[in-house]
Parts: structure tokens; C-alpha cells; sequence
């Protein structure tokens, strides 16, 4: 695993308990491998809340682009806002 910044890590914690973020997306964006995310989430995380994580994107579809039943290499959501100029956009 490279060195990571603070923020980096905090993105990447936050990108992993994310539902529809694949580890794919993380691997684009960071260069870590999900087994190098899960190492990562057990050094960052607590024991408790790492089980809990762990039990969460086990075999999860939306965390796999494989197993995706939607639109694969689409990062975000058609419905999700755009963010311009520091300000969200409206509809």
C-alpha cells in the first residue's frame, strides 16, 4: 500500500461504506486493490465497527461492478446532484 494522506484515507474509508461505490471505483481513483481496502479498513477501524462493515459488503452486489445489475462504470447516480462552483446545482 502507497502512503496515503490523512484525507486520502478518510475519502477511501468513506467511499467503503458507501453502497453503490464499487471497489473498482476506489481501485480507479486510489490505486488499492479491495484486499488492500479491507487491510486499510481493519488498520483504521475499530475491531467492532470493521465486523460490522465486513458483514455489510460481503457478497454485496453493488459493491462488486461484476455483479451490478445497472449501468457498469456509471460512478454515481443519474438522480445525484451536480456540484458546481462549491454550490450543489438544483434540478
Amino acid at each position: 500500500m502507497n502512503q496515503l494522506k490523512e484525507i486520502e484515507i478518510d475519502r477511501i474509508i468513506e467511499m467503503a461504506w458507501e453502497d453503490r461505490t464499487t471497489f473498482e471505483a476506489i481501485k480507479i481513483q486510489f490505486g488499492l486493490a479491495e484486499k488492500e481496502v479491507i487491510e486499510l479498513m481493519r488498520l483504521q477501524l475499530k475491531k467492532s465497527s470493521f465486523k460490522l462493515w465486513r458483514a455489510r459488503v460481503q457478497g454485496r452486489k453493488t459493491k462488486h461492478l461484476k455483479l451490478r445489475e445497472f449501468i457498469k462504470g456509471n460512478f454515481k447516480s443519474k438522480l445525484q446532484r451536480t456540484i458546481s462552483q462549491n454550490k450543489i446545482s438544483k434540478r
